[in-house]
């Protein structure tokens, strides 16, 4: 038995897994153990969930795989040192970085005193990670491969090709040039400064047209054979030191753009200063100018390789509207996204890469569900539940355990169907940042006020931003213009134009929704909810979005119980117990 734990550490959204013989068998981020958004450091908690959920200590880990190489593309990072003669701050604070990651190894022997490290270390450059979290996981023999992201080993993007488990990298863009970096600084101009804000952008930008391609083109250009780069002079990254924090905190990126980038589009919006127009149209062509260059790329690479199937992964490959646009604007037919697609998915790529460079085991696993997190018995239910019997009778709740399938399913789909707001608790949590119907918030999608009321009574965020929808596999094809498999709601589909008025909470404002496809194979008591539902309405859709408010999805039964208490929620289905205010 070989047991490989893969680690995402000192970077946003700090990560690990374990697998036993190349299958997986849990993954989780540190943020849901810190309650931290995009928690950065060294990943303790997960680690220690991991190693539990393996039954294992961590002197029977065989091979430690981590998603950096501090000594990957070295001559890259010489040449761009001496042509471009960067601040001594930036080169300090690189060298700071590195130390870190050099310093992983004693890190583990400090927070397992009592285990016996006899692991392999192995450091897997970024994107070789980032294109093994694809295609490794994927259920594709032979695809395109390719990662987008901000930076990682100087690298902000690269591609290539997946055959079986072998990932050959073709080609690399090196810093500065970056389309991550490009929409995480304009996003932060149009006043969203905090880290992971970008889709709040792709939120706004139905909302206006593509009047600033003109100006975007100055910014981002493409280069022959599908690459790009950035004209610089719109940034500081490259040259000044920009602030960064990665360890022990929410990840903090201080201003990317230069004031060339005012001079080009005017003063840069404050974040307490109102949504104009204007705002909403260079966020909609923030997107345009992406979704040029990233289409750019795959149209060569498809042109390149003539292979149907595409792997995608990396930060950018979060961006669901380019996504669900691919088969569109590409050759491409089929593509595969998995629900970590960012840098906490790199210690699932790193794992695997290690895996298959360490033994001669065939592919056999496959991510089709994203179900690898902690999960609770009912008895742990029940002892939190009593924990806070008290407060809940207080606020004049019922408490009801339904251990009937049908009764708890039923019981739930109408209170949804009744226009309650119910905070559904079940089984293994989620990997990934989206709520897939285990940690999530049910609401009934036909209802047009349910986005103000979801924002009063929860979630207290910009009225701009989409509510998803969570629908049955085989139902697909008659709500949406694409019939497409999309378990880990990576992609944006424009709904038929008409249905959209039956289920306008979930309708976004240029028509489409980041769906969910709902297995009854791989989330059995989802999909019964949703099939009772449709039975009481005749929708196969629920308005699914994340259980918690302004905080990470809840992890443990206590988190629920806590944001159920302090929010307006109405039901808590936590387990069997069915929980409600009167």
């Amino acid at each position: 038995m070989t047991y490989i734990l893969g680690l995402n550490a000192y970077h946003g959204d700090a990560s690990a897994c374990i697998l036993l013989n190349g299958e997986l068998i849990a993954a989780v981020e540190e943020e849901r153990y810190r309650r931290i958004k995009h928690w950065a450091g060294f990943p303790s908690k997960a680690i220690e969930y991991c190693l539990r959920e393996a039954g294992v200590s961590f002197s029977e880990v065989d091979h430690v795989a981590i998603n950096r190489d501090p000594k990957a593309n070295l001559l890259k990072k010489f040449g761009f040192t001496l042509k471009q003669r960067p601040e001594l701050n930036l080169l300090i604070s690189r060298l700071k970085n590195a130390r870190d990651w050099s310093s992983l190894e004693d890190e583990i022997v400090k927070k397992f005193p009592r285990d016996t490290v006899k692991a392999k270390f192995h450091y897997v450059e970024h994107h070789l990670a980032h294109l093994g979290s694809a295609h490794l996981v994927s259920p594709f023999k032979e695809s395109v491969v390719v990662s987008v992201d901000g930076f990682g080993d100087f690298a902000s993007a690269a591609w290539g090709v997946g055959r079986d488990r072998i990932i050959e990298v073709a080609d690399k863009i090196y810093f500065p040039h970056s389309l991550g970096i490009f929409y995480q600084a304009l996003t932060q101009y149009i006043g969203f400064p905090h880290y992971g804000d970008e889709y709040k952008v792709m939120g706004l930008a139905p909302y206006g047209e593509p009047k600033f391609m003109p100006e975007m083109r100055r910014i981002v250009i493409l280069q022959e054979g599908g690459t790009f780069q950035l004209a610089t002079e719109y940034f500081r990254h490259h040259r000044e030191k920009v602030e960064y924090e990665w360890d022990g905190c929410s990840p903090k990126v201080g201003k990317l753009y230069s004031d060339a980038l005012e001079e080009l589009f005017g003063p840069a919006r404050r974040a307490d200063e109102p949504l104009t127009q204007r705002h909403m149209d260079i966020a909609r062509s923030i997107q345009a100018m992406y979704e040029e260059a990233f289409f750019y790329l795959l149209n060569s690479l498809h042109h390149r390789y003539g292979i149907d199937n595409l792997s995608l992964a990396g930060g950018c490959a979060m961006n669901s509207v380019a996504n669900g646009k691919v088969t569109r604007m590409t050759p491409f037919n089929k593509v595969y996204v998995q629900s970590a697609a960012g840098d906490a998915g790199g210690a699932i790529g790193a794992a695997f890469v290690v895996h298959y460079e360490t033994s001669k085991l065939e592919r056999s696993f496959v991510m089709d569900h994203a179900y690898w997190g902690p999960q609770y018995t009912n008895k742990e239910l029940h002892f939190h539940i009593d924990k806070l019997r008290i407060e809940l009778e207080k606020q004049g709740c019922s408490i009801v355990q339904l251990d009937d399938e049908d009764e708890l399913c039923e019981k739930s789909a109408r209170a949804i169907a009744d226009g309650q707001v119910v905070g559904w608790f079940q089984g293994r949590m989620e990997w990934g940042p989206r709520s897939l119907g285990n940690r999530s918030i049910l609401c009934d999608p036909r209802r047009a006020d349910m986005k103000d009321i979801l924002n009063l009574k929860i979630k207290r965020r910009e009225s701009f931003r989409p509510f998803a929808p969570s629908i049955l596999r085989e139902k697909v094809v008659e709500w949406f213009e694409i019939d497409d498999d999309v378990p880990f709601m990576m992609k944006v589909f424009p709904f038929k134009e008409e249905v959209r008025t039956q289920v306008p909470a979930v309708t976004h404002a240029d028509g489409s929704g980041r769906l969910q496809t709902v297995y009854k194979e791989t989330n059995p008591r989802y999909y019964h909810l949703i099939t009772v539902f449709e039975r009481l309405t005749g929708v196969p859709i629920v308005l699914n979005t994340s259980f918690n408010e302004n905080e990470p999805v809840v992890c443990r039964p206590e988190e629920a119980l806590d944001c159920f208490l302090r929010t307006k929620m109405d039901v808590l289905v936590l387990g069997n117990y069915f929980i409600s205010r009167a």
